[in-house]
């Protein structure tokens, strides 16, 4: 662990504070008239999800923890558990699907690789690809001569999540979807 200034924590900075692992949400530098400078930090634990509010003086340092961050390949769901494979060692890890959360679990795939942030050995986190391409199982017909339609229809794509997607976009069509917020971003090569 390395140790930081209060005035050097930001957003998605890992400390090591009270006991507990906690990432910076919002961070405010302040400069009092009277007093020294300090930065109003908004902290989430990481394990219970409690939020805090704490004050760093500039000249207070605390630890930084350290992520390790590997390459895994997304294997198979078994029930609420997903099976990942360390892409270097092959050991498998199984992750809860709430520990990964309902909306990004819809977007693994058979073999897709993610990145795993680990803690000491332990999986504190995980990050999908920007983008995954998906089939389009079934779309809304277009409602032909109105000029005064909508620009987006619904569509429902194979992993059953409903996304608004361009009219000349149909069934069976491969398109690219954002996994950050579900958004169609193009059609598919």
């Amino acid at each position: 662990m390395s140790k930081i200034t209060g005035n050097e924590i930001s957003p998605g900075t890992l400390i090591n504070y009270d006991g507990g692992l906690w990432i910076a949400v919002k961070t405010v530098k302040v400069k009092p008239g009277k007093g020294g400078a300090y930065n109003q930090v908004e902290l989430k634990n990481i394990t219970s999800g409690t939020k805090l509010n704490q004050r760093f003086r500039s000249d207070e340092s605390v630890d930084e923890a350290i992520l390790d961050k590997k390459d895994f390949q997304f294997l198979y769901a078994a029930g609420d558990m997903l099976t990942f494979m360390d892409m270097e060692n092959y050991e498998q890890i199984e992750l809860a699907v709430d520990f990964v959360g309902e909306d990004q679990a819809r977007f693994l795939q058979d073999g897709m690789k993610t990145m795993v942030n680990l803690y000491e050995g332990k999986p504190i986190g995980i990050k999908l690809p920007v983008q995954v391409t998906l089939t389009v199982a079934e779309a809304d017909p277009v409602m032909k001569g109105g000029t005064a339609a909508p620009s987006f229809k619904t569509a429902v794509l194979e992993n059953g999540l409903k996304i608004q997607v361009p009219p000349f976009v149909g069934a069976g069509e491969r398109i690219i979807v954002a996994t950050e917020d579900g958004s169609y971003i193009r059609r598919a090569d």
